[in-house]
Parts: C-alpha cells; sequence; structure tokens
C-alpha cells in the first residue's frame, strides 16, 4: 500500500512538473518576440568594476544616461577619472572614482564602504574587469611564472568574493539588487592554439559562482537577481581586443564597446537571468551539447577563432 501511494505522489509531481515545463516553454517562446519591458534605473546605486577601458567604462556611460549613480571601480586612477569626465559629458547621474586593487580583500572592504557612505545603498554591480589570459603551460613552467596563474585566479574569482560579501548586505538593506556577472566563453572550452587553462578553469568557476548564487537566491526569495552574460571575445572590435582572428570574418562581422554594452544593458534592465552577446551564440552552444562532443571539436575547427591575450 505505501508503495502504491509513493508510486501515486511520484506520477502526480512528474505530472505537475510537465506542466509547469510546458507553459515555461510557451513563455519563453512568447517573450522572443515580446520581451519583457523595460525597467527604469532612476536612482540605482550602481558599482562598475574595471570601469577605466572596454566594456565597463561604456557600461558607467550608458547607466549615467538612466539617472543611475555610478561608482567606478578600477586600479588605474587616469583611465577610471577618464570614464568619469566621459560620462558626465552628456550624462545626467552621478558618477565618482574610486581606486581599488580588486584582488585586496582590506581595499575592498573600505572601497565599498565608501560608496555606501557616499552614495548609499548599492542596488546593482557589474563585474566587467578583463580577464588576464595565460598559457597553460605556466603550469609546468619555473617558478617565476606562477604569479600569473595566482593573479588569473584572483583576479577572475576571489574578487568576485570579497565585492560581493561587501555588495550583498547592501542589497538586502536597500530591498533590491541586481548582480551582473560577465564571463567569457573560454568558459566553455580555450581558444584554438592558445590552450589557456588557467583562463578557462578561472571563467568556469565564475559560471558555477553565477548558478549557485541563483539558486541560493531564488530559494531565500529576498528580492536579489543574479544575471549571467556570456561574452564572446571573438565579436568585439579592436578597440577591446587587438589582435582578433578568426576564419570567417564576413559572417561575424565585430561588435564596438559600445554596442556590447548596450546590450548587456538591455538584457539587465529586462531582468534576463542568462543570455550572451552576441545572443544568438548561447543558443547555438546549448544545442550543441545534445550532440557528440567530437561535433563541438568539428564546429571549433570549422570556425578556427582565435585570440591573443596581450
Amino acid at each position: 500500500m505505501l508503495q502504491l501511494y509513493s508510486l501515486f505522489i511520484l506520477i502526480l509531481d512528474l505530472v505537475i512538473l510537465s506542466f509547469k515545463i510546458f507553459f515555461a516553454v510557451i513563455i519563453a517562446l512568447y517573450r522572443i518576440s515580446r520581451p519583457p519591458p523595460l525597467k527604469s534605473l532612476n536612482r540605482e546605486v550602481a558599482v562598475v568594476v574595471g570601469a577605466g577601458q572596454g566594456i565597463g567604462r561604456e557600461m558607467v556611460i550608458h547607466l549615467a544616461k538612466f539617472y543611475a549613480k555610478v561608482a567606478c571601480i578600477d586600479i588605474n586612477k587616469a583611465a577610471c577619472n577618464t570614464t568619469v569626465e566621459l560620462a558626465q559629458v552628456s550624462a545626467v547621474g552621478i558618477t565618482r572614482t574610486y581606486i581599488c586593487n580588486i584582488t585586496d580583500k582590506n581595499e575592498v572592504t573600505q572601497t565599498v564602504k565608501s560608496i555606501r557612505s557616499e552614495l548609499g545603498e548599492i542596488t546593482m554591480f557589474f563585474h566587467c574587469c578583463s580577464i588576464p589570459a595565460v598559457s597553460s603551460k605556466v603550469l609546468s613552467r619555473s617558478q617565476e611564472d606562477q604569479p600569473e596563474v595566482k593573479n588569473t585566479v584572483d583576479l577572475a574569482i576571489l574578487s568576485y568574493l570579497w565585492l560581493l560579501e561587501m555588495v550583498l548586505p547592501s542589497m538586502e538593506l536597500a530591498g533590491k539588487g541586481h548582480v551582473v556577472i560577465l564571463s567569457s566563453v573560454a568558459a566553455f572550452s580555450t581558444t584554438v592554439g592558445q590552450n589557456r587553462i588557467p583562463l578557462s578553469a578561472a571563467q568556469f568557476a565564475v559560471q558555477g559562482l553565477a548558478k549557485s548564487l541563483q539558486t541560493e537566491f531564488r530559494r531565500s526569495n529576498n528580492n536579489i537577481i543574479v544575471t549571467l552574460v556570456h561574452i564572446y571575445p571573438f565579436v568585439l572590435s579592436a578597440e577591446v581586443y587587438s589582435d582578433i582572428r578568426f576564419r570567417i570574418p564576413s559572417y561575424f562581422g565585430a561588435i564596438p564597446a559600445k554596442e556590447v554594452a548596450k546590450q548587456i544593458l538591455d538584457g539587465v534592465r529586462r531582468n534576463y537571468l542568462e543570455f550572451s552577446v552576441p545572443g544568438f551564440i548561447l543558443y547555438l552552444g546549448n544545442i550543441s551539447r545534445i550532440f557528440p562532443k567530437e561535433v563541438s571539436f568539428m564546429v571549433s575547427e570549422l570556425l578556427h577563432t582565435g585570440i591573443d591575450f596581450g
């Protein structure tokens, strides 16, 4: 009798789950043609890490145009000041410079405290800091190259932990929050011919962090949204990476950092939990996982995309 009851409960759960999946798919298809409305960023207090150049700089400029208060964090004071000046030319929001080594927990603590006291409780967090890449050969070379690996891991992983440790309590006090995590395509595979294992491992960890946070906040229901954005570097223009190469340039083209930042902010304002720039590549990546692993290798060889980092 107990087994029959357990079987009945299992069947009931599966039926309910099937209906939920069906409606989730229908809603997702509907949102393709009718995306959610853009939320207002007026008076949001946003922290942008890596604001001194590239996507981070453009993100600051876009946020300031929507009346947001933006804390620009970078280790390069001159570059960060330039970002603030550019944002203040045509923007109406407040932008301020904060110099910080985000791999140093003490500096992060003091910087976030300063932001909260000067701008208010933080409600948005963007980690746009560029990630240095190192060759997998570093793992088997002399001791002098090991700091490169440590710097990659510290910048990609530890900085997130130190920053989120200080930012999340501020969002909880504000009663809302939006954490935006940017991850490179290197999380899925290393670029052809580069074998940059430390970078790929670090970026894969970043995606794991994002998904863990999404699960945690979904359960706690504390009104904090986590958005994971997949950035595919080989489509960025030379203003971000000056040594890009790919086999079919006429097909992929290149996207300037300004447009990338706009696409990211549009997705964030619609509260998407996960998307990519460009958008279609994430769907292609998900579909490719249905096929044997050999298929993904074949696609990579066809595109023969490569990126030389610095």
